[in-house]
């Protein structure tokens, strides 16, 4: 497919994640900053994202939402980047297999950590993540081989993984087991990821500057 892309995002989102893919995959594509409460939830883009989140993207006459399907659409429609392992390659498996287990039982966990609701002991089996414990301890298990989750390959699910596992230990979420910090210091040296940072990091809002000190 070909066609312009458009990329819906705020600096303070999960749209980092996309930033970085997009910084990965190197197609030209516009930026359009929008506000929480205010154009995210405006009707021009509820008609892209009836969620009205980010981040999203526009490829052409396409609508993709949702951290990890970017992800994986993008890895798709420019294969040369080698972003995915190609259909039919036995990698194909973990690739998918972890790409959507940060999708869905990391994110559920960490957030419902962070949220104090965290399923009770006699509910855990209901929750798909289980427990917080388990998830924390498989996504380990996944990254102990290494370096990445397809063996010497880099993938978008080392990015989205690794992307989790930087805010986690950030903000105290996911625990720095070494595991996790020595494969996200392997992610976070990569030039797409230090560019990715760079251009958010520019568009964040600037704090007023502090008040001089008064003096007698």
């Amino acid at each position: 497919m070909t066609g312009a892309l458009t990329f819906y995002t705020n600096p303070m989102s999960r749209g980092r994640i996309a930033r970085w893919m997009l910084e990965e995959v190197g197609e030209p594509y516009e930026t359009v900053v929008l506000d929480y409460g205010t154009t995210m939830k405006a009707d021009d883009y509820l008609a892209i994202n009836p969620m009205g989140k980010v981040p999203a993207i526009r490829h052409g006459g396409v609508v993709v939402t949702e951290g990890a399907a970017i992800c994986a659409y993008l890895a798709d429609m420019f294969p040369d980047r080698g972003l995915a392992p190609p259909p039919g390659n036995q990698q194909r498996g973990p690739y998918y297999r972890w790409l959507f287990f940060a999708a869905g039982p990391l994110e559920a966990a960490v957030t419902a950590k962070s949220m104090g609701l965290l399923a009770p002991a006699d509910k855990a089996a209901m929750a798909g993540y289980g427990t917080y414990e388990a998830t924390i301890d498989a996504l380990e298990t996944a990254l102990k081989p290494g370096p990445y989750i397809c063996g010497d390959q880099f993938t978008a699910a080392d990015l989205y993984v690794g992307a989790h596992i930087g805010w986690g230990m950030q903000f105290g979420t996911i625990e720095k087991r070494p595991v996790f910090e020595d494969y996200h210091a392997r992610l976070a040296s990569r030039p797409a990821a230090i560019r990715g940072n760079e251009l958010d990091d520019a568009l964040m809002p600037q704090q007023p500057p502090s008040p001089a000190p008064q003096t007698a």
